[in-house]
């Protein structure tokens, strides 16, 4: 590890007696991203950033991944290479009975066989969030198709490959046992969201999920959610089961002037197509009792800490831990991902050779993380008269597969998203996580509220057809305002867009035409027919516990760096978080460290879970002023736009504050407010003053001692965390938890100690939604009657999301999120048991993903709406604008034949059975 500098090794924590560090990469490797500009400082034209920082990488193929990466790139490893190979069942209704490797012959055994007993000798487990049996041990019945038996590893490819090509799709390999049936067991989760508001919305409520509280439960009946009796006068979770109840009552014998539309949707079973498969590379070295680990993820704290548990468990005798994450492309399939620790494994048992374990494409899809299915059935009551809504039910159900992971809480996410754009008075929400033998489902993109948020919006357009009212009209009619409750009993954050959203669509010349141009395009296309679909919804991004740290740094010519715990997952958080820094310091930065771990500068502690964390033991904790609720997020949830920017402003604004603006109040020799400073061409100004070019205020700042460095910690639980400290002799409030300030040209960094906190209370965890994007998607298809394929002609979404730190980005995000939605709704599809991917035979040439000509890639337009001042943050909104697209193209299809669909995907052969 000679030669590393700071940069290069940042030590993360002590974990169990193992010290943890964060190695960017190899130097060689690093070199290729670093010293060779790869990674491209940020360049700025007119305002506007001209390309991504990783864009020349990314076009010459020069992006390097984890997938990359061989022994030969990390100087300090041994350069031969070995590799492994994970077996893996493909049913799982029958005793696993061990494996069979007689036809490799002798020539081809692997060097080393790891099985379930040597986990089991040498102890080795999975940390507790991902459960029990990592390799599955024999006698036992498989929890899922693909649990992973044994790791077979060679220390040299060509023998590898050889067996690989041997093994792979030979059901021979695997033997069994009796069949028992597949495993039987308790749902993942169960959660109820129940709300009966006032008379009018801006009334209390009579009982709500944010006064009171969700609905959780842990007991089953026959492996089905076992809810409280109903009792007014109970406990909580009686009183929300009395007045769901009555909901049901007043749905199933609705007063006369009702109508009452009940429907069952489903949504598939889908991968998340990210084109850099699961992979992991890790090096054992036995004699100085140190395992280094180069892996993708979206989440290397989680990483970080999961393995040196694990480890701190185990028999290793393992001193030193050293994580090398990469960038890599996520979409959820790298969030909680359980790859990590068999590369962990397979580098324990490498026999001191750095071991490979990276799936091809068939492995990806039999074990990569998948998109979770679900099945819904919605009940409405509507007033005839008025269309307004007056009742939501539903019971959602999700396929969470063998192992737990996210499913829990993604599907509570989904229950509480349910409701979208709409204002009701009375909800009642079930949602149950069921556990299956499908394969391990994940946080994909959408994380559940895609699923149930399009079959509202497909809902929403079968209700306007029963009252004969216009679709967008209806949805006009029944939209939530600002100030309104939403179906938890919680107003919702800052000014809500959809009204202005779905205006705009209304008055689109895709609507208001669609009648004239439908007949106008059949009469001109025999043989098709067309149609045009509408969907709008408003998607929380965030997950209610957001938090993460940055430090910026002004060197005394005005080099502007920045660290943060985001981690680059291709979204462009690099390129945002450096646009980020010029509304306080007047350009972007200069030199980006992302996905760093280490923070010596600012060393916060923290305890607890964030999500389920009592107000008293918060109180008790926050007195400590180094702790805060949780340490970093990962890249995940949409959160990198508002919440990571957050903390790149907040340590910005320090160093502005207290270093660039004192310093050119010094030179100017008059007072000058903040508001009345501006940054015009780099150079800081204000009204009747010289124009201060920013190395030459750092250069004062420097020489003055004043403020040249910010590192903060920040906390969201639907509102920010605040503190007070004390800077220069004064006490300042700032929207941060913890903070450290550096000060001229010292290496130094001084921990400011809070003065008081302010922490979002833990009522807040009730909301389970606080910030919304809203979006609305306009789509215009046709349907062939010879072949029922639909094909989409064009597509306009309107979205809000305040203000863009780099609009190149947002409209890229759109484009990749529209195609996500096309996908779903007509293409991507997977079995879910003994046909899907479980079986290892899966691959894009059976999973159809979209292409250009599938998504109108010429014809798509798209608008955002203006923010409301130049104050708002930007908003998070990837995940938000692949959902009313596939409700638009459903109700497209519905207005071209004539017949809705309420299962997806609608492919061709579902069409052709409705057409005859």
């Amino acid at each position: 590890m000679s030669g590393l500098s700071r940069r290069r090794l940042l030590r993360t924590s002590l974990l169990g007696g193992i010290a943890v560090y964060v190695v960017p990469l190899g130097s060689r490797a690093y070199a290729a991203l670093v010293d060779d500009r790869l990674l491209t400082a940020p360049a700025v034209d007119n305002g506007s950033l001209k390309y991504r920082v990783d864009g020349r990488a990314k076009v010459t193929g020069g992006k390097v991944f984890a997938r990359d990466i061989r022994a030969r790139d990390m100087p300090h490893w041994p350069q031969q290479q070995a590799h492994a190979l994970a077996l893996r069942v493909t049913m799982a209704d029958r005793v696993y009975a061990g494996f069979d490797l007689s036809m490799l012959g002798a020539d081809l055994r692997p060097d080393r066989v790891v099985t379930a007993a040597d986990l089991a000798r040498d102890g080795f487990a999975f940390p507790d969030f991902y459960g029990t049996d990592m390799l599955l041990p024999e006698g036992k019945t498989p929890a899922y198709l693909g649990q992973a038996v044994a790791l077979l590893i060679f220390h040299d490819f060509a023998r590898f490959r050889f067996a690989k090509d041997k093994l792979q799709f030979n059901d021979a390999v695997i033997r069994y046992g009796a069949v028992t049936g597949p495993l039987q067991r308790d749902p993942w989760g169960a959660g109820r969201f129940v709300r009966v508001g006032g008379k009018t919305p801006a009334d209390g409520d009579v009982f709500s999920s944010t006064r009171q509280a969700p609905l959780y439960i842990s007991t089953y009946d026959k492996h089905r959610p076992a809810w409280p009796k109903p009792s007014r006068d109970g406990d909580l979770g009686e009183q929300a089961m009395f007045y769901a109840q009555a909901i049901d009552e007043e749905l199933t014998r609705p007063p006369a002037d009702w109508l009452v539309v009940t429907r069952d949707y489903a949504t598939q079973s889908a991968d998340t197509a990210a084109l850099e498969p699961d992979n992991a590379n890790g090096w054992y070295d036995a004699a100085r009792q140190e395992l280094h680990l180069v892996v993708p993820t979206q989440s290397p704290q989680e990483v970080a800490e999961g393995a040196a548990g694990m480890l701190a468990n185990s028999r290793l005798g393992l001193k030193r831990l050293f994580l090398h994450p990469c960038f890599t492309v996520g979409y959820g399939s790298k969030d909680h991902s359980p790859l990590p620790y068999y590369g962990l494994i397979a580098a324990a048992y490498g026999d001191g050779r750095p071991v490979r374990l990276a799936y091809d494409r068939f492995e990806h899809f039999q074990a990569g993380l998948k998109r979770h299915q679900f099945s819904m059935r919605y009940r409405i009551g509507v007033d005839r008269k008025t269309g307004l809504m007056q009742a939501f039910q539903a019971d959602i159900v999700s396929n969470g597969g063998g192992r737990a992971n996210c499913s829990d809480a993604l599907t509570m996410v989904a229950a509480t998203s349910a409701a979208s754009i709409y204002y009701f008075p009375k909800t009642d929400v079930a949602a149950t996580a069921m556990s299956s033998r499908a394969l391990d489902c994940g946080s994909a993109r959408g994380y559940g509220a895609l699923e149930t948020l399009a079959a509202t919006e497909i809902m929403a357009d079968e209700v306007a057809g029963e009252l004969g009212l216009d679709p967008i009209e209806l949805r006009l009619r029944n939209v939530l305002k600002t100030g309104m409750k939403n179906a938890q009993g919680a107003v919702p954050v800052g000014q809500q867009r959809a009204e202005t959203v779905l205006q705009k669509a209304a008055a689109h010349v895709l609507w208001t035409g669609r009648v004239a141009r439908k007949q106008a395009y059949n009469a001109a296309n025999p043989g098709r027919y067309y149609g045009v679909g509408f969907g709008c919804i408003q998607r929380r991004f965030g997950d209610g516990a957001q938090c993460s740290l940055a430090k910026v740094e002004l060197s005394a010519d005005g080099l502007i760096t920045l660290a943060h715990t985001g981690t680059e997952i291709g979204t462009g958080t690099s390129s945002g978080q450096a646009v980020a820094c010029a509304r306080w310091l007047g350009r972007p930065a200069d030199v980006l460290e992302m996905a760093a771990t280490d923070w010596p500068e600012l060393p916060v502690e923290t305890s607890g879970n964030p999500h389920a964390m009592a107000q008293e033991e918060q109180d008790r904790l926050a007195k400590n002023p180094r702790w805060v609720p949780a340490f970093a997020s990962a890249s995940s949830a949409s959160n990198s736009a508002y919440y990571f920017t957050h903390a790149t402003q907040a340590a910005a604004r320090v160093v502005f504050l207290h270093g660039l603006l004192p310093a050119a109040v010094a030179i100017w020799g008059r007072e000058v407010k903040p508001e009345a400073a501006r940054w015009r061409d780099g150079a800081l100004t204000a009204e009747g003053f010289e124009p201060l070019p920013l190395a030459r205020l750092a250069s004062d700042a420097h020489a003055r001692g004043l403020v040249t460095g910010a590192t903060v910690h920040v906390f969201n639980r639907w509102q920010w965390a605040e503190a007070e400290f004390e800077i220069d002799g004064a006490r300042v409030r700032l929207p941060v938890d913890a903070l450290s300030l550096r000060r001229g040209a010292a290496k130094d960094w001084r921990v400011l100690d809070r003065r008081a906190v302010f922490l979002p209370p833990t009522r807040n965890n009730n909301a389970m939604v606080g910030y919304n994007t809203c979006v609305g998607t306009l789509v215009e298809i046709a349907v062939e009657a010879s072949s029922g394929k639909v094909l989409v002609l064009n597509h306009h979404t309107i979205l809000e999301c305040g203000n863009m730190l780099v609009p190149e980005l947002v409209s890229g995000q759109m484009q990749g999120c529209l195609a996500s939605g096309i996908g779903l709704a007509l293409h991507e599809e997977m079995p879910l048991y003994e046909d899907g991917p479980g079986n290892g035979t899966w691959n894009f040439n059976r999973y159809y993903l979209p292409r250009g000509g599938d998504v109108a890639v010429w014809q798509q337009t798209a608008e955002v709406l203006p923010p409301l001042s130049d104050s708002e943050p930007p908003k998070g909104m990837a995940e938000v604008v692949m959902i009313p697209i596939m409700a638009g193209i459903v109700n497209g299809i519905a207005h071209a034949i004539g017949h809705r669909f309420r299962s997806l995907p609608v492919t061709p052969e579902r069409i052709l059975k409705v057409l005859g």
